[in-house]
């Protein structure tokens, strides 16, 4: 894939408007990484660990208290940003210990989607990610297929998009619209396909893509693997 080196390491989990303000947590993957996703009440966009590290009970299944992630087993709250445990309910009087904290990771908000970095080194956000979707481009829909990521990439080739070689998507007409497609690497044998188009929603433009993702996921699909 002709990408910038230090965009490959940026996965798209989720679109941002999926995400609500001190409200829903939504599970996702990068590489076969669990992911809890959530926006703090002040808007900031936060990708942690799946696991809570007090029991290891799922964030997902927790809550968010404004600024706060709150774990569903012993309600153990965490803060947003830093993921240190910041409250113990059960024992208000007590100290949150300095030494439970939960896994974050990098993030970044661009092109309408919540990138995630999980590699440890300090990298700066590129600006290919907000090259990734046009602006006024619109969502079509996303694709779930059970196949590798390279599997994916291979078949979006033979239907005529291409690797954008100013940003991490893939370009080009999908059944004659003007189509970007990005790409999460979720597990080894599970990833995503998010489109955006320039075809105003509901218009014919845009039923013809919709027609066209169903067909690219059947390819995709019937590819033999190994």
């Amino acid at each position: 894939m002709n990408t910038p080196e230090n965009t490959v390491r940026w996965h798209p989990v989720a679109r941002s408007a999926d995400l609500r303000p001190g409200a829903n947590i939504v599970a996702g993957f990068a590489e076969g990484q669990e992911l809890a996703l959530w926006r703090a009440a002040d808007g900031t966009a936060q990708a942690w660990e799946n696991r809570c590290p007090h029991r290891s009970v799922r964030f997902t299944l927790g809550q968010v208290i404004d600024n706060r992630l709150a774990c569903a087993y012993h309600g153990w709250q965490y803060e947003a940003g830093s993921g240190q445990c910041a409250s113990i309910p059960a024992h208000p009087a007590m100290q949150a210990p300095r030494n439970v904290c939960a896994k974050t990771f990098g993030t970044a908000e661009a092109a309408g989607m919540l990138w995630v970095r999980l590699s440890p080194d300090a990298l700066p956000v590129p600006d290919g990610l907000g090259n990734a979707v046009p602006a006024g481009w619109h969502f079509c829909r996303t694709l779930t297929v059970r196949v590798p990521a390279a599997m994916v990439r291979e078949t979006m080739a033979r239907h005529g998009l291409s690797a954008d070689e100013a940003s991490p998507a893939w370009r080009g007409p999908l059944d004659g619209v003007e189509t970007a497609a990005l790409v999460l690497d979720a597990q080894p044998l599970l990833s995503f396909i998010y489109l955006w188009t320039s075809a105003a929603p509901g218009s014919a433009e845009m039923k013809k893509l919709h027609a066209a993702a169903r067909q690219l996921r059947t390819d995709i699909e019937a590819r033999p693997q190994g």
